[in-house]
């Protein structure tokens, strides 16, 4: 497909580490349970192979449909999730191959049957795998029978758990950020100073922060080693990074140890808050912006107002930024909208009308004295020469030098311009935006993302905004920056959400060859996806929009079981002729081994993931939450729930039959 190997395709190879070989664990428990009944092995390997076949491959169909998602997301984060799909789907389609035709072919040579003197640990396998079927017996068989026998009961006390869990999540109990903030192994500061700032002073502020920082590596250098967390210093005047370039800007950034390499357990906040306070306050700044997170797409916080009066719009950012003030975690609050450059605004006198002069006229005399008027040109080989008439230097230098400056009428008077024109001091904005021919100003914000609900604080401005703008009937307001991009991926969620569903309903319907069963499959993820809640909490992390799409992949993997626990139920009711409940007890104690197996090996595939603590895999973590604590809450769900809706849909069934005749 065109990409490299780097970092994030390395650790789609960690996530899908533990899903990989659920295929294989099933099919070859299924060879192994007949491997207990024949001496056949060959035989044993075929019939175990063939009769998970086609839930194993529908399985791995479902899992592939849950990450197929991933492939459309657009924009530059899209890039990372693309990197996670192409990695996870061509691994997951070899699976099939090797499941079906290279374990088989490996399997066959195995014998558990009348083995003579068997080794140590073969005497440990053996007495592991009795104690584990022991305790399937002795334990998980009496608590399904009792949870079939009450099984109205036990559906009330599933829904219930979910219905409390889903309103602690919706209440804002657990919160919600879009895009985490991960630690860089740098911390940079950017000054904006008003336009037109001479060199020095910006400077001269440039110089104070970068010695703040200079203390601050003294200060957490290691009296042993000799070395600091804050390594290479690097300042700049006259640039403030995204292009920006003029007198006014600056910056200073300072490399740092990665997390996992230093000796002192200070954090990257708690670097920028000392940074913060040893900066202080620079006077005249416009803007000085504190970055430590590893990717800035911009102020988490920003709400644009337009309208058609620039002087209403500063009125109702002053308000809107004193109430954003009110929000803890808040800080770093700003606007679009700076001061601008000095200017002299030119208002003509009744004095000038009367000798027919206009402003074009003393704006085209003022442009030609000071800056010029285009006397010749001239070629020089390949170069056009300007020849440009105006006034000497020393009369271009100051304010006093137009104010002595004579006006020359078309009778051809000399006139002083202080006699036909007032010169009103004022400023001029550097940038006027506009957005559908309205002027609009940007209200931007930095959050402290580790205490700061951003739903919550974006529904109070949304509130204090709606009432606020009924006195401004002109003006109006959107959010824009994470806020926006927030509703769009969630949007674009939404409908990778409808796919899925339908994908794997229409997946699981081709085996089954019914319409209900599907649902029965699916009813377990509810449940995976309260699964990956509680594992958020257990971490003490908040859900962000990785988390969303680990639950989005999540989907695909917790049916997995029970699309096979399913199947064997059919299996047992077909082959067997036993009862529906006979069907479900004994499916149930068979599939137990493998579905428990699958599971656990999912979760400690992503166990390295969760406690890595390099900057890189900061992103994919929530995702990796999501997963392994959905996919082992769900587990337990899955052997007690989908064989109760198994016999519950049987029983509707039933019936609806007998209402029918």
């Amino acid at each position: 497909f065109g990409l490299t190997a780097n970092t994030m395709s390395i650790f789609a190879f960690i996530i899908v580490l533990g899903i990989v070989v659920d295929d294989a664990i099933v099919t070859g428990e299924n060879v192994y349970r007949h491997l207990q009944t024949t001496n056949n092995s060959e035989l044993a390997a075929i019939a175990g192979t063939q009769e998970v076949a086609a839930p194993v491959t529908f399985g791995v169909l479902t899992t592939i449909a849950a990450f197929v998602p991933m492939l459309l997301i657009e924009g530059a984060r899209g890039v990372i999730f693309l990197n996670i799909a192409v990695v996870i789907i061509p691994i997951l389609l070899f699976s099939l191959i090797e499941s079906k035709f290279v374990l088989p072919a490996h399997l066959k040579h195995i014998k558990i049957k009348g083995e003579k003197n068997p080794g140590r640990f073969s005497r440990w396998q053996q007495g592991f795998a009795d104690g584990f079927e022991a305790f399937i017996l002795k334990y998980y068989r009496p608590l399904l029978s009792y949870c079939l026998s009450h099984r109205y009961s036990t559906i009330s006390v599933f829904l219930g758990v979910l219905i409390i869990l889903f309103a602690l999540m919706s209440s804002g109990w657990m919160r919600f950020v879009f895009f985490p903030r991960v630690p860089s192994e740098s911390i940079q500061v950017s000054l904006t100073m008003p336009a037109g700032t001479p060199f020095a002073l910006t400077d001269q502020h440039i110089q104070h922060i970068t010695q703040q920082a200079m203390i601050m590596q003294e200060k957490h250098r290691d009296p042993v080693t000799g070395e600091s967390v804050v390594l290479h210093i690097y300042s700049t005047t006259g640039s403030g990074g995204s292009g920006r370039r003029g007198t006014e800007y600056g910056r200073v950034r300072f490399q740092i140890t990665a997390p996992e390499d230093r000796t002192s357990k200070i954090t990257n906040s708690e670097l920028v808050s000392e940074w913060r306070q040893l900066i202080g306050a620079i006077p005249g700044a416009e803007e000085i912006a504190y970055r430590a997170e590893l990717i800035h797409s911009g102020s988490p916080m920003n709400l644009q107002l337009s309208g058609n009066n620039p002087d209403t719009l500063r009125e109702v950012a002053d308000q809107l930024k004193v109430q954003m003030a009110t929000h803890a975690g808040v800080f770093d609050i700003t606007d679009s909208m700076t001061g601008g450059k000095e200017e002299l605004r030119i208002q003509l006198k009744p004095e000038a009308y009367a000798l027919g002069i206009n402003e074009s006229d003393v704006i085209r005399q003022v442009r030609e004295a000071f800056y010029g008027y285009e006397a010749q040109r001239i070629q020089r080989g390949r170069d056009d020469v300007r020849v440009m008439v105006r006034f000497p230097a020393e009369e271009r230098q100051a304010i006093a030098n137009l104010q002595d400056f004579r006006l020359r009428t078309q009778d051809g008077r000399s006139i002083p311009i202080a006699h036909l024109v007032n010169l009103i001091p004022g400023e001029s904005p550097t940038a006027i935006y506009r957005n559908d021919l309205r002027r609009t100003l940007n209200v931007t914000a930095d959050i402290d993302k580790d205490i700061v609900n951003m739903t919550v604080v974006n529904e109070n401005l949304e509130q204090y905004l709606d009432n606020l703008l009924v006195r401004y009937p002109g003006v109006s307001y959107s959010f824009e920056g994470e806020a926006k991009e927030q509703a769009e991926s969630v949007g674009s969620l939404i409908y990778g959400l409808v796919f899925v569903l339908f994908a794997i309903y229409t997946l699981l319907a081709i085996p089954f060859k019914s319409y209900s069963q599907p649902l029965i499959v699916m009813s377990i993820i509810p449940f995976g996806t309260i699964g990956a809640f509680v594992g958020h909490a257990i971490m003490g992390m908040p859900l962000t929009f990785f988390s969303i799409l680990g639950m989005l992949a999540l989907v695909g993997v917790v049916v997995n079981d029970s699309l096979v626990l399913v199947d064997f139920i059919n299996k047992q009711r077909s082959l067997k002729n036993r009862s529906v409940l006979e069907a479900i007890q004994e499916a149930g104690v068979v599939r137990f081994r493998p579905v428990i197996l699958t599971s656990l090996t999912t979760f400690f595939g992503l166990v390295p993931l969760l406690f890595e603590q390099s900057t890189q895999a900061q992103f994919l973590i929530p995702m990796a939450v999501s997963l392994a604590f959905g996919i082992l809450f769900a587990t337990v769900v899955t052997l007690l729930l989908v064989p109760i809706n198994y016999l519950v849909a049987w029983e509707l069934k039933q019936w609806f039959l007998g209402r029918k005749k």
